[in-house]
């Protein structure tokens, strides 16, 4: 790897990324002292990663192909700045040859492997080849490159199903299909390119035998310029929903010494049939009852999302050894020298609604707490006041936990998870927390499938009582106004007090997004306390709530319920909010507009939209009929493709999108009007 010249670190980087991944960046740079340059759009202009950075340059307006992936202008921003080097992050141009090139030829070093690198392994078809000659086992599946969907689908006849359809110049499951019906082929072959065209600008499919019930081992490599490769141990990765990782930890439970071994060595063989340097991450695939057996699957040429991991048990920087390699120095590290030292896990968390299933979510972030310190670390590019929309990618942030044993991480991780409050803005991290509770994962059983056959058990079904309840509690509040110091005239009081008789029940009509409404009845009782009537309900709960917010204090309340206590907290723009480790948007609601809204705007014959995003393929037409199921819309959002089907045979009657659309969340997309049963 060429250096420029430069025998010393640099004095000034530009990070060519944006969130939680700029703003890790930005924090070793600073260790260093070195200058950080960061770049925004202008969705990003008060972002975190745009206030932490010494200095800081607008690229584009907020769509991603004229900004972050607009190589031009991130090599125009260093130039303005005086950049020496360019950190790519991880997403984006990091994986992309061209990007690499274009630094080399503009003068900049490119913080990551050399450009033939990145091409090389960025082609997963030629990566197969190239690493088997070199002696690592790989998965098996179809040859060559540029096959046609009927050459592909003939290859997955030949393998056998199940058999998994990979973009040959992607990764990070982005358009990947786990195909078990051969009917299906050519619908999940075109979804597939689709997806990869979509988010790599190449729709080169590859084909993989599915090894059922895998383990998903990652082997973190680093390499210098001048032929040095030591590995850093394994990361599992197995924890995964739609072939994307949510967990990820090391080291790995399944793993012997002898098997860390031999799979760190192939990792490192790897990285050598490349011309590797820098930080990389090999990926291999392993039967969880046959750890021995592994088999290549790709190189990752960039830092790794997980990488903290790593940092924690190995107690080094990534990112720091990424500079120091591309500034020219040697690895002073031999193997040996190498040692794991405790436990870390990992958790993604994602602007994503567990109960809507897991649609890409937004808002505002309205209220932030991400832990820190003993054993804990959060990498965030949030921050209040930061709006979470559907122009990237959904993960706002991860949190780490380090301990001396696995049980001990699982454990500090959790109480994290439960600490993290995104109010404002749906996520994962109830889900998250449910997960790691679950025995297989506290045992270590884990396997790539896991998640998706226990997700139900996860995910509550309804929206927890104490959510209406603290709702309803801190609306009646509201509704009592500040105290005063003088005479009240009772009858204008809106508490419930009437003459010669009980208080009455004051309604509150209250919504979850994505659940119905819910009618909560409460009254005050002597003492100051309430009494709570949800619908439905023949007795009242058993809650204590208190003390309500008092004249101007801000409006937070806790109510203990059943045994165990939550905490909850007015928005400004009057809707509330809990806050026990998932966070429930709860707003005043007014059923008969809302049933009237249904009717038209929601019916059964309507096609809504899931998530906010844009139409990216429309495959009808008014007039057109169709059958029950038939893929009719494609939505994306976040990097995410969403399936539109017919909710039952019929005609299309309506159609209010077109491609490239932009549409809201439940706003409506096309309606079918049901075929007509014939009469006797």
């Amino acid at each position: 790897m060429t250096t420029r010249g430069f025998t010393t670190m640099f004095d000034t980087v530009l990070v060519a990324n944006r969130g939680e991944i700029a703003v890790r960046v930005i924090r070793t740079l600073r260790s260093l002292g070195v200058r950080s340059v960061a770049v925004f759009s202008d969705a990003d202009a008060d972002a975190r990663h745009v206030r932490e950075a010494d200095t800081a340059v607008r690229i584009g307006p907020a769509p991603a192909a004229e900004s972050y992936l607009s190589a031009e202008r991130l090599l125009e921003a260093a130039a303005r700045t005086g950049a020496q080097a360019v950190h790519p992050g991880y997403g984006f141009l990091a994986e992309n040859a061209g990007f690499a090139r274009a630094c080399a030829d503009a003068g900049l070093v490119f913080i990551g492997p050399p450009a033939d690198a990145i091409s090389l392994m960025g082609d997963k078809i030629r990566a197969k080849e190239t690493v088997q000659a070199a002696g690592v086992p790989v998965v098996p599946g179809s040859s060559g490159s540029g096959l046609s969907d009927a050459q592909l689908a003939d290859a997955a006849r030949e393998i056998g199903v199940p058999v998994l359809l990979k973009p040959s110049a992607g990764g990070g499951g982005k358009g990947m299909r786990l195909v078990r019906d051969p009917a299906v082929l050519a619908d999940e072959i075109a979804a597939a390119r689709r997806e990869a065209r979509a988010s790599f600008g190449d729709d080169t499919l590859l084909v993989e035998r599915w090894v059922d019930r895998p383990r998903h081992i990652e082997i973190q490599v680093l390499a210098d310029g001048h032929g040095h490769v030591v590995h850093l141990g394994e990361r599992e990765c197995s924890l995964q929903r739609r072939h994307q990782k949510i967990i990820e930890e090391a080291p790995s439970v399944l793993l012997d010494d002898k098997t860390r071994a031999a799979m760190g060595e192939a990792a490192v063989q790897a990285a050598r049939s490349c011309g590797y340097a820098g930080a990389g991450t090999v990926e291999f695939i392993v039967p969880g009852n046959d750890p021995a057996s592994y088999y290549f699957m790709e190189m990752n040429t960039r830092l790794q999302v997980e990488h903290p991991v790593t940092e924690l048990v190995t107690g080094l920087d990534l990112v720091e050894w990424q500079l120091r390699v591309a500034a020219g120095e040697r690895l002073p590290y031999e193997q040996d020298d190498i040692r794991l030292t405790g436990h870390a896990i990992e958790a993604r968390l994602c602007a994503e609604d567990p109960t809507r299933g897991f649609l890409p979510s937004g808002g505002t972030v309205l209220e932030l707490h991400e832990p820190q310190g003993d054993g804990v670390r959060t990498d965030s590019g949030l921050s209040e006041g930061t709006e979470v929309g559907s122009l990237y990618d959904p993960m706002l942030s991860k949190v780490i936990a380090y301990g001396p044993d696995r049980a001990t991480a699982l454990r500090k991780l959790r109480a994290a998870l439960a600490e993290t409050v995104t109010l404002g803005v749906p996520t994962n991290a109830g889900f998250l927390r449910r997960l790691l509770a679950h025995p297989a994962v506290v045992a270590g059983e884990l396997d790539t499938g896991l998640v998706e056959r226990e997700v139900e058990g996860l995910v509550p079904a309804e929206v927890p009582r104490e959510v209406y309840v603290a709702a309803a509690l801190l609306r009646q509040a509201a509704l009592g106004g500040a105290e005063g110091t003088g005479w009240a005239d009772p009858f204008s009081a809106t508490d419930g007090w009437r003459l010669g008789g009980e208080r009455a029940w004051t309604a509150h009509h209250l919504r979850v997004a994505g659940h119905d409404p819910l009618t909560v009845r409460v009254r005050s009782t002597p003492g100051g306390g309430a009494e709570v009537l949800p619908d439905g309900a023949e007795v009242p709960l058993p809650v204590r709530a208190g003390p309500p917010p008092g004249p101007g204090a801000e409006a937070r309340f806790t109510v203990q319920l059943d045994g165990i206590a939550h905490t909850f907290a007015a928005l400004p723009d009057g809707t509330w909010l809990g806050r026990d480790g998932d966070a429930w948007h709860v707003r005043d609601h007014d059923p008969v507009a809302a049933s009237l809204t249904r009717a038209r705007h929601a019916g059964a014959d309507s096609l809504t939209a899931p998530m906010p995003g844009t139409v990216t393929v429309v495959k009808v037409a008014v007039g057109d009929e169709v059958t029950a199921g038939q893929s009719l819309l494609v939505v994306e959002a976040m990097k995410m493709e969403h399936v539109i089907s017919a909710p039952h045979a019929g005609t299309v009657t309506e159609l209010d999108v077109a491609p490239g659309s932009t549409v809201a969340m439940d706003q409506v997309l096309a309606v079918i009007a049901p075929v007509e049963e014939e009469t006797a």
